[in-house]
């Protein structure tokens, strides 16, 4: 990371300002990752500056997660429940992991901010029209875990994604002396662990072949159930 001899004053600092360097520091390293310190050396001033102008790093978190979120767009309301999920969803996901760690930050804290409000009532209120009923709040968490859950596991891989290639040679080389292990363990090792491991464009296009399949298969278990309780 950037560093700079803390300045004596801070004449201009906003707490706009502030807040765009940690959008900025998250988005090329973690949310998890950069401390008050990491920010104040990019600013070019002292850490009492920052607690000054917006306070300690949970505020930080909060507000960095706050401009993720109102990048979300909402489908058309038009849509079915299961359509309307899923575009929401697959835009969603690109969205938090272009901020790597706000989707577990979400995951850790939940809906709780104003700007995660108008996503978590119009999906309430689809799973509702759907018949959902007293299950709607369970389908909403299951369907907003899952993609969140699936999009964290990808930015904490990605934070040791230097050490892919060699990670790569080591499996790949511990896969060929598994001579006696069944057909199916290989295929699982050389056709979606290796994938991860290697790094580079090819674990980027499986992390998102494998999000889009978690969607779409929690989108199905939970019409399932749906339709189960209604017949």
């Amino acid at each position: 990371m950037t560093t700079t001899v803390p300045a004596p004053f801070h004449a201009g600092l906003t707490p706009e300002r502030v807040v765009d360097a940690a959008e900025e520091l998250t988005a090329e390293s973690h949310l998890m990752i950069w401390s008050i310190r990491d920010l104040a050396a990019r600013l070019g001033v002292s850490p009492s500056v920052i607690y000054h102008h917006v306070g300690g790093k949970d505020l930080l978190s909060r507000r960095v997660v706050e401009r993720m979120l109102v990048r979300i767009e909402l489908p058309d309301p038009q849509l079915g429940w299961q359509e309307w999920f899923r575009r929401l969803l697959r835009s969603a996901g690109p969205v938090a992991a272009a901020y790597p760690g706000t989707a577990k930050w979400m995951l850790m804290h939940g809906p709780t901010l104003p700007a995660a409000l108008p996503v978590v009532e119009a999906g309430m209120a689809k799973l509702e029209d759907a018949g959902f009923g007293d299950r709607a709040a369970l389908a909403y968490a299951a369907l907003l875990n899952n993609a969140m859950l699936t999009v964290s596991m990808g930015d904490d891989r990605l934070q040791h994604e230097d050490d892919g290639p060699r990670d790569h040679a080591t499996m790949m080389a511990e896969f060929s002396q598994l001579t006696a292990a069944p057909a199916h363990v290989r295929a699982m090792g050389e056709d979606f662990i290796a994938r991860f491991a290697e790094g580079g464009q090819t674990a980027q296009r499986m992390r998102w072949d494998y999000y889009h399949f978690v969607v779409d298969t929690t989108i199905a278990g939970i019409d399932t159930t749906c339709q189960e309780r209604m017949t």
